[in-house]
């Protein structure tokens, strides 16, 4: 070890002076460790919501999915298809078809999303592991159902134990023109079961038949999407390159993450601005390191002149208070870490902060992953070496000690 960094450490150890330099000693320490800890675990939260969300999407959202470059719908190839039943990996294929409707249930009309599926989609999601009512069933002999999202239901009141209400779904006609012709074409059915996701899927969607769909959009053959399904040891980057080679220009495969890109860009964005809104936090702490440090310098005034008749240098009394300051900054650190992996190993066994009833799960979900840790680390080691320098700086001109009386 160096000499300074040796008399950094008695300095951080040694007792003070003055009493009042200890307790301000301990309050910088505990302040960099609350704070410390409070970024760590802000950052896990996000990472346990954004898990959360993305696990209750994934129930919706198929492994791969194939859709048209440009425009909304295409007609599948029968070949196309074919070929993408012997790749190796590909489980199941299922054809779907979305757009935007008005449903109509009662008295009460709401407008959402009406995606048509075929006899596979329950094979390619697991749809059925998000039915809160009723079951997944979309048709049944000669009849057709149609299955809703928990917030489309509350919007229309549906109730799929009333076997006399129907649910009228109304599409604009617009391949038909002039005064005698209807303005939309309609198709009624009956509701079957209700499915919880999450918010913004639940709000929106209606699931129903993929024939009706293409019906009521005329569009016979055509989709809006192939929706893909690939076993549990397949190499999905692998997958989409091998598929998105045979589907040619004209078609483009998009991976989870691609499907909501633009809500995980979100949530990423909105978890990186805790973070610096938290750093924030540990940059005013620092202001009590500052303080804590030049009382220490004041304290050691005898100590530093004498180092100066020693022949010590600038630098070398630089480096002294510095280290010190790192120190500190170390010590609060590393008790930060460990209060932050002892609230979250309390939070995961235990759950000791709950959510609201009614929520999808009943705790607060949390996950710590070691690229945060290593990013607070840094953020917070950089703030401390920052704010040790004006008073390294400020101790090496220092002048000498007045002489005791």
């Amino acid at each position: 070890m160096n000499l300074n960094s040796a008399i950094a450490r008695r300095y951080l150890f040694s007792h003070k002076g003055t009493h009042f330099i200890n307790i301000i000693s301990g309050m910088t320490v505990l302040g960099l460790s609350i704070g410390s800890a409070a970024v760590i675990l802000v950052l896990s939260i996000f990472n346990g919501f954004e898990e959360l969300i993305a696990s209750m999407i994934n129930t919706f959202n198929p492994d791969l999915k194939i859709v048209p470059a440009q425009g909304k719908y295409f007609s599948p190839d029968s070949t196309f298809i074919a070929q993408l039943k012997e790749v190796d990996g590909i489980m199941q294929i299922s054809r779907t078809i979305e757009e935007t409707a008005i449903f109509e249930y009662g008295d009460a009309n709401s407008p959402g999303l009406m995606k048509g599926v075929d006899d596979r989609y329950q094979k390619v999601s697991a749809i059925d592991s998000t039915m809160i009512e009723g079951e997944f069933v979309l048709r049944e002999a000669d009849k057709v159902y149609a299955v809703l999202g928990s917030g489309m239901a509350r919007n229309l009141s549906a109730d799929v134990l009333n076997v006399f209400e129907s649910l009228s779904i109304h599409m604009p006609n617009r391949r038909q023109f002039g005064g005698i012709a209807k303005p939309y074409r309609t198709k009624v059915l009956r509701p079957s079961g209700i499915f919880s996701i999450q918010q913004e899927i639940d709000n929106q969607y209606i699931l129903v038949p993929l024939e009706i769909a293409q019906d009521l959009l005329s569009r016979r053959d055509e989709v809006s999407a192939l929706e893909v399904k690939v076993s549990t040891d397949a190499d999905i980057e692998a997958l989409e390159d091998q598929i998105a080679a045979m589907a040619g220009t004209d078609l483009q495969v998009l991976n989870r993450y691609e499907q909501d890109e633009d809500f995980l860009k979100l949530m990423n964005i909105e978890k990186w601005m805790a973070f610096l809104i938290a750093s924030l936090m540990i940059f005013l702490i620092s202001f009590n390191l500052i303080g804590c440090l030049w009382m220490i310098v004041l304290d050691k005034r005898k100590d530093i002149a004498i180092l100066k008749a020693m022949g010590s240098t600038g630098v070398f009394i630089r480096r002294i208070f510095l280290n010190l300051g790192l120190m500190y900054t170390l010590v609060g650190l590393g008790l930060g870490i460990l209060l932050a992996a002892v609230l979250y190993f309390a939070q995961q066994q235990f759950g000791i902060i709950t959510m609201a009833q009614g929520f999808v799960v009943d705790r607060y979900p949390i996950k710590m992953k070691i690229t945060d840790v290593l990013i607070v680390g840094s953020m917070v080691l950089t703030i401390g070496a920052i704010a040790s320098l004006p008073v390294a700086f400020r101790a090496t001109k220092l002048g000498e000690v007045i002489r005791e009386q």
